[in-house]
């Protein structure tokens, strides 16, 4: 078996575009900030609601799609990333005339949505590197299980951190109108990795 034949069988979707052997240190840093510009430029593309303080927003898929190309620990990276130049004061975040860059977007009612994105990009990462992004239902499942605890600690931080809001009306603020879209996101984005994986193989 040759050692491209090896890669594609295990290890992630980068792992196996390598030339050969081991991805160098440039190559891995060139990935994370490559999907760390892709979420900057998903979070420019959003759209207020006037119901929600939560602006609807392209960031979800391209976390969790970046982090199953990328795996666990470079697609938590490149989420880390994200967030360290947010708070330096880049203006990284999504557009507001409400909402501050910097910091304070983190202990803003976006804060547990945003702070997630590590966590999910290293579960849905974890996930690819079993496999799960090779066949389509198991991509979705992968892809899923990112998107739940992106809704979880973005629901859980409306209601009981800032602005304390309530279970109820969190719920209703920060899940209800964007789960039947994110999950038409979800599985548009989980059809990417296995038809990849076919062309590779």
């Amino acid at each position: 078996m040759s050692s491209r034949t090896a890669r594609i069988e295990s290890g992630t979707l980068l792992t196996a575009l390598g030339a050969s052997g081991e991805l160098s240190a440039i190559s891995r840093g060139t990935a994370v900030v490559f999907v760390t510009l892709l979420t900057i430029v998903a979070a420019q593309l959003s759209v207020p609601l006037p119901f929600t303080p939560v602006p609807f927003t392209l960031q979800p898929m391209i976390v969790l799609l970046g982090a199953a190309a990328l795996g666990s620990r470079l697609g938590a990276s490149s989420q880390l990333l994200y967030l360290a130049l947010g708070i330096a004061g880049l203006p990284v975040f999504a557009a507001s005339p409400v909402l501050p860059q910097g910091l304070g977007r983190l202990l803003g009612p976006t804060g547990g949505f945003l702070m997630s994105y590590p966590l999910a990009a290293f579960v849905a990462g974890f996930l690819a590197e079993h496999g799960l992004d090779r066949r389509y239902l198991t991509s979705v499942a992968a892809m899923g299980a990112g998107l739940a605890i992106i809704f979880y600690f973005g629901v859980v931080w409306l209601a009981f951190g800032l602005p304390h809001m309530g279970l109820s009306a969190a719920v209703a603020s920060g899940l209800v109108p964007f789960l039947p879209a994110d999950i038409i996101k979800v599985f548009l984005a989980a059809a990417v990795l296995p038809a990849a994986w076919k062309l590779l193989q």
